[in-house]
């Protein structure tokens, strides 16, 4: 079936299923379906769909963009990155007179200030931000939760790893993937608080998730945005 409003048209499915309240499910190639109880009027279907139309037409778009993979990155004027869980447009400077390629983010844009209008300039003066930004949130959360443990870690570092968000070490040296500084911030602060239990239990046996939900209660949903979003933590 299809349904137009406010411009846009999308094409959805409909199930009829033993339950008793509607809902909208999104497969992971970005098709919609409405699974809603027998008898459901088409009327009922149409205004299910319309009341949450934003955020299906953003998640189906987005499934559809996940199913292409990471899109070759450019660095033009407006381009949108990720930071702390939202999408910003960057703005790009040349300036000669500047001592480091740097980023300030005001205003909700990523202000790119750059010796040389080259691509790779700016994609390091971007990444040396996300090190920067993560560093500090990192460090900033770990300080918040230090009172709840009985030992500190040794040591804190950002990589550039492509595996894993976070690692500790049987030496307690804490790390952590730069690209963190694009999630949320309760996104962070779970990465923080998952490797900061490792420092007491560093396996993944019942006791080591007990004391991270304990910790951090809505971790599942944490680790739900990671699952959903890391494809687009790029630049």
């Amino acid at each position: 079936m299809r349904h137009t409003y406010l411009g846009e048209t999308i094409q959805f499915g409909i199930k009829y299923k033993k339950r008793e309240s509607m809902g909208v499910h999104i497969d992971v190639y970005g098709h919609v379906e409405v699974q809603t109880p027998k008898g459901t009027s088409d009327e009922k279907v149409i205004q299910l769909l319309e009341r949450n139309w934003e955020q299906i037409q953003q998640k189906s778009k987005e499934m559809k963009e996940r199913m292409l993979g990471p899109k070759e990155r450019v660095y033009h004027q407006g381009e949108s990155f990720l930071y702390l869980g939202k999408t910003y447009p960057i703005q790009i400077f040349q300036d000669n007179t500047i001592k480091q390629d740097h980023v300030d983010f005001q205003e909700d844009i990523l202000h790119i200030f750059v010796k040389q209008l080259e691509d790779e300039k700016i994609k390091q003066a971007l990444k040396r931000f996300y090190f920067q930004r993560c560093k500090a949130m990192v460090e900033k959360s770990v300080r918040n939760h230090q009172s709840d443990f009985k030992i500190k870690p040794r040591s804190i570092r950002i990589t550039d790893s492509k595996k894993t968000w976070g690692t500790c070490d049987s030496q307690l040296q804490l790390t952590f993937n730069w690209r963190l500084a694009m999630a949320p911030l309760e996104v962070i602060d779970y990465v923080v608080v998952h490797e900061m239990c490792h420092m007491v239990h560093l396996n993944h046996d019942r006791s080591f998730w007990r004391l991270v939900g304990k910790m951090s209660p809505n971790f599942k949903e944490q680790e739900n945005w990671l699952a959903q979003s890391s494809w687009k933590m790029t630049v």
